[in-house]
C-alpha cells in the first residue's frame, strides 16, 4: 500500500507518522515566563540534532486558539529551557503536565510536582529526575503551511543522575528508564538486542 501525503487530511498523516515513527523520546521542558512562573510541559516530536554544535530538534504546536503554547512563549521571551527526559516512574506526572492551563499558572504547582534546582541560571526541574539537557534558544523554522514550529536549541550542559554512570571516567552509561510515546500510548524500553 502506498500512502500519498498529498491526498490525505492532515489528522491522518499525524496518526500514521505518529504510530509508525517509533519510539518518539519525549522532552519534558521546563520553562520560566518573565513574571517567574515555572512551566512544565511534554512534547515528543523530538530529536537530537547535531553533536557539533550540540543542539536538540523540539516541534512546538499552538494553543486551540492559534497563540504560541507557553513554552513557546517563554522559550522566545527568556531563551532558556530544561529538557528532561522522564522516566516511567514519572509517567503520571507528565502526562498531568500535558493538561492545556492559563498562561499564568505553573504546571509544578497546578499538580504539585516537586523541584530541583540543578543549574541555578536555568529553570528548575522535576524532583528525581535521571538526565536533564540544560539549553538556549537557538532559532525557529518556518515550515510553510504547518500547525507546529520548530525549534533548535543549544545544549549548554547536561545532568546525569549518578546511578546512570556504569563508568565515571568513560562517562559510559546505562539510562533503561526512558519512556517513549508510541502514537499517543506511553512505551518503556524493554531492553537490549544482543548480536
Amino acid at each position: 500500500m502506498i500512502v500519498d501525503f498529498n491526498k490525505i487530511p492532515k489528522a491522518l498523516r499525524y496518526k500514521l507518522t505518529s504510530n509508525l515513527i517509533i519510539p518518539r523520546p519525549i522532552a519534558w521542558i521546563s520553562t520560566l515566563s518573565k513574571e517567574k512562573v515555572l512551566n512544565l510541559a511534554p512534547f515528543s516530536y523530538f530529536t537530537p540534532l547535531s553533536s557539533a554544535p550540540p543542539t536538540l530538534l523540539v516541534s512546538i504546536g499552538h494553543k486551540k486558539d492559534n497563540s504560541p503554547k507557553d513554552t513557546l512563549k517563554n522559550l522566545r521571551e527568556t531563551k532558556k529551557a530544561s529538557i528532561t527526559i522522564a522516566t516511567y516512574h514519572q509517567t503520571s506526572l507528565l502526562h498531568l503536565s500535558a493538561t492545556p492551563l492559563d498562561y499564568n499558572i505553573s504546571e509544578f504547582k497546578e499538580f504539585n510536582i516537586k523541584t530541583s534546582i540543578i543549574e541555578p541560571n536555568y529553570p528548575p526541574i522535576p524532583q528525581n529526575s535521571k538526565v536533564s539537557f540544560f539549553c538556549k534558544y537557538l532559532k525557529e523554522i518556518e515550515l510553510e503551511g504547518s500547525s507546529t514550529i520548530p525549534v533548535i536549541l543549544t545544549i549548554e550542559s547536561l545532568f546525569i543522575d549518578d546511578s546512570l554512570i556504569k563508568d565515571k571516567e568513560k562517562l559510559d552509561i546505562e539510562f533503561k528508564e526512558a519512556i517513549a510515546r508510541v502514537g499517543s500510548r506511553y512505551f518503556k524500553l524493554n531492553g537490549e538486542i544482543e548480536i
